[in-house]
């Protein structure tokens, strides 16, 4: 059966398209050319199953939407559940839960079936805690790198985005600004394993995905398994488990 998945970001829309061997092609466009993705799969053998997650709005929906429709398969549009592929949600609301955290969870608990810190670094960061049962704890959201260093340029008089690198001991303000991002994004994956520790989960594996994935990598001060689109292989679960 040919599955294909679509993590619909706020920069990027990610897609695969899986057979019962593997994955036989991803890739990503802009968001803001969503609805090219219909040309991008052109050459590809049509799906059997298509199935995603879209956090990037109703217009991004829409444009996905509509390059579907004339296929003999409508598409699955995932949302946060109270229980799915192994994992259960401890959310007030469960169907608040981003669609991506909630793939992300469920492809941390099959490809690693422990406690994790699910880590998805992009636009934003997200921060989420699974316990060694299977359960979806809570989690964090912050801005990520690129948004923390636009709010110090539009918010200061003085501090301008512009490129920078990670330093222990930043000597000039570009570098400042970069590692201030880097710190703050590590130190909010270290205090959720910390909290994960303290409270009976042992320590946590800290599962990273996302395009500001390598920039964290390296500064952390955990036990890290980095996952390419781990949404992605979220999406392929849900699919193959029937939805």
């Amino acid at each position: 059966m040919n599955i294909l998945a679509i993590d619909a970001g706020n920069t990027r829309v990610k897609w695969g398209i899986a057979d019962d061997s593997g994955w036989l092609r991803r890739a990503w466009l802009a968001t803001a050319g969503a609805a090219d993705i219909g040309a991008a799969l052109a050459d590809l053998p049509p799906p059997q199953r298509i199935v995603i997650s879209n956090v990037a709005g109703a217009s991004v929906r829409a444009a996905i939407a509509g390059t579907f429709s004339s296929y003999a398969v409508a598409p699955l549009w995932v949302s946060g559940r109270a229980q799915q592929c192994g994992v259960r949600s401890s959310y007030a609301d469960p169907a608040q839960l981003g669609s991506d955290r909630w793939a992300a969870l469920i492809a941390a608990w099959k490809l690693f079936g422990r406690a994790c810190t699910v880590v998805n670094a992009g636009t934003t960061m997200t921060v989420d805690a699974l316990s060694a049962e299977g359960v979806f704890l809570g989690g964090f959201i912050v801005p990520g790198a690129d948004l923390m260093r636009a709010a110090l340029d539009h918010g200061t008089a003085q501090l301008r985005q512009s490129d920078g690198e990670f330093s222990y001991y930043p000597d000039n303000t570009a570098d400042a600004i970069m590692s201030g991002a880097i710190n703050a994004l590590t130190g909010a994956v270290e205090r959720m394993a910390g909290y994960m520790e303290r409270t009976g989960q042992g320590a946590p594996l800290v599962v990273l995905s996302g395009g500001a994935a390598e920039i964290l990598r390296p500064r952390l001060n955990a036990n890290v398994e980095w996952v390419d689109n781990l949404v992605l292989e979220g999406l392929l679960c849900i699919a193959r488990d029937g939805g």
